[in-house]
């Protein structure tokens, strides 16, 4: 089966939309998300209406909880954001509506499986707020083992906005490390996708992320697409609630 792996769309309609056509031209069976559909981003309803209409499930990210329950060691650009996102469903005059997205945000999953693979936003430690950064392949082996004693074989999470694989050895290999932007594994292997985001990039490449599965083919494919970047970046500019900041930022991939 083919699996279309995406997470922390954060409100990004443009971005959303793109990876979504691109997805559509790759013939995945499926396409799942690893969380963080809101936060920081202008569309929020567009983005949740679409990942309910176009996933088999999503997880739930720090930025989800932050907008149904309470924004938690926020800055406070991120803060206001999850406040704003939150007044955007609760405007919505179309109550059959509303209740229909209510319902989606709190179904969301904290962690599930797809096969073999442990499915978190985080880490498989704090499945929801936890970040698995690049350099802590290196500089925190504690922290690795007992992330990777959690995980019976394989696994995938988010939250960081890094695309790469992360092996047991331990180490991280980002995208362009692999040979053709693919990641071949074995039955025996031990190792986290990580996808990098849809909608806000910070691995200083401010292109859209995303990854395919291939679990027939023993295979994961990375791939970057350009989006509208300043369209997204003048909505943000154009809503007071939202920091100038979170768009600008989309420009650098930070």
């Amino acid at each position: 089966m083919r699996t279309a792996i995406i997470s922390d769309i954060h409100g990004n309609l443009e971005a959303l939309t793109t990876v979504l056509d691109d997805i559509d031209q790759r013939s995945v069976d499926q396409i799942i998300s690893l969380g963080d559909i809101l936060g920081y981003g202008p569309n929020p309803k567009q983005c949740v209406d679409l990942v309910s209409a176009r996933c088999e499930w999503s997880l739930l990210g720090n930025h989800d909880y932050g907008a149904l329950y309470e924004p938690t060691n926020f800055n406070k650009a991120a803060e206001d954001a999850a406040y704003w996102t939150r007044a955007q469903f609760d405007a919505e005059e179309d109550k059959e509506i509303a209740k229909k997205r209510w319902e989606f945000l709190g179904g969301l999953r904290v962690r599930t499986c797809l096969g073999d693979f442990l499915c978190v936003h985080g880490t498989p430690r704090k499945p929801i707020n936890e970040y698995l950064f690049p350099d802590d392949a290196i500089n925190s082996p504690v922290k690795m083992k007992q992330i990777f004693d959690r995980i019976p074989k394989y696994a995938m999470s988010g939250h960081t906005h890094v695309p790469g694989i992360f092996t047991d050895e331990p180490d991280f290999y980002p995208p362009d490390d692999l040979d053709e932007f693919s990641f071949q594994y074995t039955d025996d292997d031990h190792f986290i996708i990580n996808p990098g985001s849809v909608g806000q990039p910070r691995d200083f490449n401010p292109r859209s992320s995303y990854a395919i599965l291939d679990d027939e083919k023993f295979a994961v494919e990375f791939f970057r697409l350009d989006y509208d970047i300043e369209a997204v970046r003048e909505k943000i500019h154009a809503i007071p609630e939202l920091s100038n900041w979170l768009g600008d930022r989309l420009l650098e991939g930070r």
